[in-house]
């Protein structure tokens, strides 16, 4: 998948589905790659990922969509909202970047100048790798890069009207643990905040739909992300290597020793 064909479906509100990767293992990245999933997410916020980690994931990715001809495509969940994260994680290859702890129409704005070249931004030139896998060209460049917005702070989820109608944006994000704190609960997954925190991801999705942007979603499996695909949401992403590895592991224990 081109980077623009990737920019156009999530703008078109297409369903697509993504994968998160914490670890820094190229290799395990480029097998997860080649599987089919639309986009591998790498968690550059709370992952354990340096910069190399994000330039050698990216480079899985796309060595894996290579092999499987699965046209997945590489995006980078920032360490925040500032020009150098956003800018570094795009000159190495990244096709969008997901900027955490957006609270407001402001917030939006500040991000998508940091991913745009001036004129219309503020994102410095020296596109190290992107100039190969995106382009060279500033306004191409622009065209196919993707904004996403993370709503999950209480003040995101009260200006998520606001933020979904903020020019340049191309779609909010939920970070489900971040959002399920911000509506009372004392851990992520509370049951007792389960009514308060459906009803915020389904004013999330709505909002998004009448805005026109795309809306995506955190998920723990596959079921989950197909029932809130289900819900409104554009895009889900399935959570995560990490997570997945100590499953297996757990799972292959409890087999041999039962």
């Amino acid at each position: 998948m081109s980077a623009h064909d990737f920019a156009n479906r999530i703008r078109s509100r297409e369903k697509l589905i993504g994968y998160w990767v914490v670890m820094d293992a190229p290799v395990a990245t480029e097998r997860i790659a080649r599987l089919g999933y639309d986009y591998v997410v790498l968690d550059g916020q709370h992952g354990l990922l340096g910069y190399q980690g994000l330039l050698h994931g990216l480079l899985a990715v796309d060595a894996g969509a290579a092999l499987g001809g699965s046209g997945s495509v590489g995006l980078v969940r920032v360490e925040a909202n500032h020009p150098t994260p956003i800018g570094r994680a795009l000159d190495a290859g990244a096709l969008g970047v997901i900027v955490p702890l957006v609270d407001s129409s402001d917030d939006v704005t500040r991000a998508v100048r940091a991913a745009k070249y001036p004129p219309a931004g503020v994102r410095s030139y020296g596109p190290m790798r992107s100039a190969l896998r995106v382009g060279p060209v500033p306004a191409d460049a622009d065209a196919a890069t993707v904004v996403l917005a993370m709503i999950e702070t209480p003040l995101g989820l009260k200006n998520v009207a606001e933020i979904c109608a903020t020019p340049g944006l191309d779609g909010v994000y939920v970070g489900p643990s971040d959002l399920g704190l911000s509506v009372g609960a004392r851990f992520p997954g509370d049951p007792e905040v389960e009514g308060p925190f459906e009803e915020a991801v389904e004013l999330i999705a709505r909002t998004a739909r009448d805005a026109g942007i795309a809306a995506g979603i955190h998920t723990s499996d596959g079921d989950t992300a197909q029932r809130r695909l289900g819900q409104g949401y554009t895009f889900a992403t399935v959570a995560s290597d990490l997570t997945h590895l100590e499953d297996a592991a757990a799972a292959h224990l409890k087999a041999a020793r039962s």
